[in-house]
């Protein structure tokens, strides 16, 4: 017996969860399955659930045999709670409908396995959600998915321990704004959004998502100091020279960002970071992943994302490349967050030039 029987009805038909119905315009619901449910998959995963969305998981590892056992705990500073959803190890174990919309929640350097997990299982009419920091993610997916959307993601999540995800925010657990890749909106975009806004995200439908997106990257330059120099570090000149090469390359590629201004406005007061369990957040997704010693890092899709558009137009990088070089180091290493004093980096970026 497939993994697929636990979600699908008798016959092949619908789930009995229908909770979302009346947010979707077109009168039928549709099946979200979150592939990579960790931090900001889980949190996604547990309040669309919560809000009544048919929601499968793709999971691995001890997180899930522990979601498989106990359900998914979620973690908030109001409170917790559980969620018992359904999940599969690989996108083989489920059974397919066309109209799926998928949340990759994985790490961009574990995006082209997942997709080509992907392709060779689910139907080629699925709608891809790339729920991920970098920009590298929507591009890959488009080659497989004719209906891929990218999603700009401003959500506090934690995830350290398997089976348990912590969204730091409430009451409102994140910022996701969603568009067609490379622009634009439609109905299926409003229909994502309205499906978020319904498990209390704050969600919009936008046509320019990839110019939010390069303006997170910008912001996500900071995750390596963080992650090499400790989250206590204040930011100082490492982040103001990561940043600085970041918007250089930019202008160079001729690419558009948000602004400062736009990013600030559109964040507000919307998410209000609090303790949970009280205990402050940790850090970031790049200190998460030297913490848990995943053995890999982000650096690549981040930092390295500046580094490549560098290469291509000529402009210098010293800052991002060293960061990217120390940090996919650390990883390999397997080092605890927090191993050098920013001195010491900004010393090798003079060093290297």
């Amino acid at each position: 017996m497939g993994v697929a029987t636990w979600w699908e009805a008798p016959g092949g038909g619908r789930s009995a969860r229908r909770g979302c119905d009346r947010w979707y315009p077109r009168g039928v619901p549709r099946r979200y399955v979150v592939f990579g449910a960790g931090a900001i998959g889980g949190v996604i995963a547990a309040f669309l659930h919560r809000a009544e969305c048919e929601v499968v998981g793709i999971a691995r590892g001890a997180h899930l045999a522990a979601i498989r056992q106990h359900g998914l705990s979620l973690r908030t500073p109001d409170g917790a709670f559980t969620v018992h959803l359904p999940v599969a190890a690989t996108p083989r174990e489920i059974r397919w409908r066309d109209d799926d919309v998928v949340l990759l929640g994985m790490k961009s350097q574990d995006t082209q396995a997942a997709l080509d997990e992907l392709a060779t299982a689910a139907p080629p009419s699925i709608v891809v959600v790339c729920a991920q920091n970098g920009v590298a993610n929507e591009r890959a997916a488009l080659r497989c998915f004719e209906t891929t959307l990218g999603m700009c993601v401003i959500s506090p999540a934690t995830h350290l321990a398997p089976g348990v995800v912590e969204a730091e925010s409430s009451p409102c657990p994140g910022i996701l704004d969603v568009g067609r890749y490379p622009s634009g909106s439609d109905a299926t975009v409003e229909e994502v959004a309205a499906a978020l806004r319904a498990a209390t995200f704050d969600s919009r439908a936008v046509p320019d998502v990839m110019r939010w997106k390069y303006a997170k990257l910008l912001v996500n330059l900071g995750n390596a100091v963080e992650a090499i120099c400790g989250p206590r570090s204040a930011p100082g000149e490492l982040v103001e020279r990561v940043r600085e090469e970041g918007e250089a390359v930019l202008r160079a590629a001729r690419i558009d960002w948000a602004s400062v201004e736009e990013d600030a406005a559109r964040r507000a007061d919307r998410l209000s970071i609090r303790p949970v369990d009280g205990r402050a957040r940790g850090g970031g997704s790049s200190w998460q992943s030297l913490t848990r010693g995943a053995g890999t890092i982000e650096v690549d899709y981040l930092n390295g994302e500046i580094v490549l558009l560098g290469r291509l137009h000529g402009i210098p990088t010293p800052a991002n490349a060293v960061l990217q070089r120390i940090a996919r180091r650390m990883a390999h290493e397997r080092a605890r967050p927090g191993a050098m004093h920013e001195d010491e980096v900004l010393a090798a970026i003079t060093r290297a030039g």
